[in-house]
């Protein structure tokens, strides 16, 4: 074993601070104010080789790899000094105290409050299996979200999670472990202070943490990170909030990219239309036709593998980056005419080549496979259909390789959109298969997990190459840190069960809290039968509000789950998904924010209210961005639902009638198969369209209905561009900051930025002011006309109206191409004394 316990020398660096205890050494990094890196060197001799990172203050082995992916930034200066019994470093808001005896290291914040601390003896070690591990102190009423993609409780307190990418199909949403993603990373939340903060640890081998679970009498109570090899390299992310951590760590690993807008629409999938005997490509158009004379939105169409069957000496095989044409005669006229309908196609791609391929001989020429070193040859594993190898993307001529072939067999064919499946490699169970890693051949237990981020880079790269000024958008169920940087992401192939409805909204929320923001679970369920039609109702009204909306299926009774699939509740189905497209300018805003720093679309209710204990452990409810509050029916046969609003000084409204409710407090609802419980809290700014939208891609909004809670001050940017290509990087978009400045007299502001027209015509305002109505209404400085009767004011162009029933103040005018100001002025007015 190789052990920390003593302190046998400290030296300041300049640029770090290096710690040797017992021959091995441990190096001390100030990035910014905020974040500090603790390395301890097991088994890397402090290389600068990473998958994971943008944001780096050194030269790394992979800067040409990832181009202008990267961002160097000036490290933070430090203070170094010792007092009495400890040594001391300081800058920015945080400070560390290394204790020489028994050897510990603390993280602690500008007030004093200790956000981290080794465990004397045990904190940072190799054992005698090379496994490396880091002990740290917690609390009893420590709370822990992140992790990556994980089933069960939000709270991961008192438990103990594998990283380690799976194919689970089918997976049990309560206990499972692991899923399909590699994201070593969490936020703490400290009951006591009420302060957040993030530990990142930078490391791609299999790995384990233990929050709490594990206990010995002789320590303190602690939590543990453990991997198979690698380094303790840990960046440790001060808050105090959860929002500042979760910046801080995009900052680190990037932002979720800003993908077309059709990626919020609906995307339709099932395996069953590319499994049919021939003439998939007509089915799949037929689907699209039925839906809109259904009057259902849709955007997308996810295509499964089926169509790349091949018929090989053992039968029909999936060959990847072939096509059957039996099913799919002509791909570039089925792309062509998915196009004129509106649908993006986003074919389904695999890292594993049969052996029965039939351009196998060719990959293998090529050297694209991972190596056996034992048989010097490559490494053949289980694969669907049989056995195959493994595209081994951390060699650069693969890549390139692989790069060319995907452009010319779909991405040329006329598709800017792919969709990477099965890539988590665990069918490369040796770990021993050698991978190329950028020349320096190492066994794959390095670089298995970021074999996913490594194949969507590529295939960004290659939709860059064809349509150079098209936004790729590519899918992907795998992933590592920093995955949000190309792909929009799901938890896999769900099974269709209420518990699966329930519980994948926990593991939605732990991806935005762990930076990505694009993330979804199959409506409906992938696998078992099909939904009920409770279920799937709720399963819908859930659905339409995460940021990937995919209903996807393959059914063991032979069903297949549409829309349209239960005629008596089709009705209900269709409203929720036009709420969601009615969101679509919201939600575009919040991807676009996600964009820029990193914050989550779906967030959970302790992102926000972190001061509110009843929240620690929500993790049904949430908020779609910072407005809109959400708690949805989970439960089957449930006619009253109970609501805890969080935060005790907040208030809240309806989202329909405007009923008021205090936060801190729960009430009971009755609900029906129809009810979507939301609700809009007080400063809230929510743009909604209008418009009637069913198809995001190619619909403009015209109409765009403001919904605004008065009573606290308070912005949002909506934002707007052509959803479709780059021109925004050259200003070609349009930001409008929507200020609230609340009281007497309630001021909106409008200020815009950008050169992009905006499609907008016609504005509605609902301000929402329980007290009183307007004085009068005031836009751009001339004051509009106050009507008194409901009908008349729908028939005007522009006009205010206050509403009784839901005691709300409508305004109506055309939108204005410039700033303006909108004044309400709920100011005294004595009507008797005047």
């Amino acid at each position: 074993m190789k052990l920390t316990r003593n302190l046998d020398k400290i030296t300041d660096k300049s640029s770090y601070v290096s710690l040797i205890s017992e021959d091995n050494e441990i190096r001390i990094y100030y990035l910014t104010d905020d974040i500090v890196r603790i390395r301890a060197n097991f088994n890397d001799d402090f290389k600068e080789k990473s998958y994971s990172l943008v944001s780096t203050f050194y030269e790394d082995e992979l800067d040409e790899f990832f181009g202008n992916e990267r961002n160097r930034f000036v490290p933070l200066k430090y203070d170094f000094y010792k007092t009495n019994d400890r040594y001391v470093i300081s800058g920015g808001n945080l400070k560390i105290e290394i204790i020489e005896s028994p050897m510990t290291i603390g993280v602690y914040d500008s007030y004093g409050d200790k956000i981290y601390k080794s465990i004397n003896d045990v904190g940072f070690y190799e054992d005698s299996n090379g496994r490396i591990i880091n002990k740290f102190e917690i609390k009893d009423n420590d709370n822990f979200y992140g992790f990556g993609e994980k089933s069960g409780d939000i709270n991961k307190i008192m438990t103990r999670m594998i990283n380690n990418p799976m194919d689970s199909m089918g997976y049990d949403p309560k206990h499972t472990d692991s899923l399909y993603k590699h994201i070593p990373f969490y936020i703490k939340l400290d009951s006591d202070s009420k302060k957040a903060s993030g530990f990142f640890y930078h490391n791609s081998f299999i790995s384990e943490f233990n929050m709490g679970k594990e206990k010995s009498n002789y320590w303190h109570r602690y939590g543990s990170f453990k991997a198979d090899g690698g380094d303790i390299d840990l960046f440790i992310i001060n808050g105090p909030m959860i929002n500042d951590v979760i910046e801080r760590y995009t900052f680190l690993t990037g932002r979720s990219a800003l993908l077309p807008k059709k990626s919020l629409g609906y995307l339709a999938s099932s395996m069953y239309y590319s499994e049919l005997d021939k003439d998939c490509d007509k089915a799949i158009e037929k689907f699209v036709d039925i839906a809109k004379k259904e009057d259902f939105p849709i955007d997308g169409f996810q295509l499964s593998s089926g169509y790349t069957n091949y018929n090989t000496s053992q039968g029909p095989r999936r060959c990847v980056l072939t096509w059957d044409k039996r099913r799919f005669p002509a791909p570039d006229n089925f792309f062509k005419s998915m196009d004129e309908k509106g649908i993006v196609v986003s074919p389904n791609v695999k890292p594993g080549i049969l052996t029965l391929h039939p351009d196998y001989k060719k990959f293998k020429d090529n050297n694209m496979f991972l190596y056996d070193p034992y048989k010097k040859e490559e490494y053949i594993g289980n694969w669907w259909g049989g056995y195959g190898a493994f595209i081994d993307f951390t060699n650069e001529k693969t890549r390139d390789k692989w790069k060319s072939m995907l452009k010319a067999n779909l991405i040329e064919m006329g598709t800017a959109s792919v969709w990477n499946d099965n890539c988590e490699y665990d069918s490369v169970f040796d770990d021993d298969v050698m991978c190329d890693y950028e020349g320096e051949e190492v066994p794959i237990t390095r670089n298995r997990v970021v074999m996913s981020n490594i194949m969507c880079k590529i295939t960004n790269d290659a939709i860059k190459e064809v349509y150079q000024n098209t936004r790729p958008f590519v899918v992907c169920r795998s992933g590592h840190a920093g995955i949000q940087r190309y792909a929009q992401t799901w938890a896999g192939d769900n099974f269709t069960s209420w518990d699966s409805l329930k519980y994948n909204v926990a593991t939605i929320l732990s991806m935005g809290l762990s930076g990505v923001s694009n993330q979804g679970c199959d409506i409906g369920g992938f696998s078992g039968s099909a939904p009920s039609e409770e279920l799937f109702v709720r399963w819908v009204q859930n659905g339409i509000f995460q940021p990937r909306f995919s209903i996807h299926s393959a059914s063991n009774d032979n069903t297949v789950t549409e829309p349209w699939m239960f005629d008596e509740i089709k009705d209900i189905v269709r409203d929720a998904m036009n709420l969601r497209y009615a969101l679509s300018p919201y939600l575009y805003s919040l991807m676009y924010r996600a964009s820029e720093c990193g914050l989550p679309i779906m967030q959970a209710t302790f992102s926000l209210y972190q001061e509110d204990p009843n929240t620690y452990n929500n993790g049904m409810d949430f908020f779609v961005g910072d407005s809109l509050f959400v708690s949805n029916i989970l439960e089957e046969g449930q006619n009253k639902h109970r609501v805890y609003f969080p935060g005790e000084d907040e208030e809240y409204y309806d989202f329909y009638t405007k009923e008021v409710y205090r936060g801190g407090q729960s009430y009971d609802f009755d609900v029906n198969l129809e009810s979507i419980p939301i609700f809009v809290k007080k400063g809230s700014i929510l743009p909604i369209s209008k418009t009637k939208l069913r198809n995001l891609g190619n619909d403009e909004v015209k109409d765009l209905y403001i919904l605004i809670a008065n009573g606290k001050n308070n912005e949002f940017i909506m934002y707007e561009d052509d959803g479709k290509t780059y021109n925004y990087r050259n200003g070609d978009y349009l930001k409008t900051l929507i200020s609230l400045d609340a009281g007497k007299k309630t001021y909106i502001n409008f200020k815009k930025e950008g050169k992009y027209k905006s499609s907008i015509e016609n504005i509605d305002l609902e301000i929402i002011n329980k007290e009183k109505s307007p004085y009068f209404v005031n836009i751009d400085g001339k004051e509009i006309e106050h009507y008194l009767n409901k009908r008349l004011f729908d028939k005007a162009n522009e006009g205010w109206y206050y509403n009784n029933s839901s005691r709300s103040v409508l305004i109506k005018y055309a939108n204005l191409d410039k700033d303006y100001e909108v004044l309400i002025s709920f100011e005294e007015f004595d009507l008797v004394g005047m």
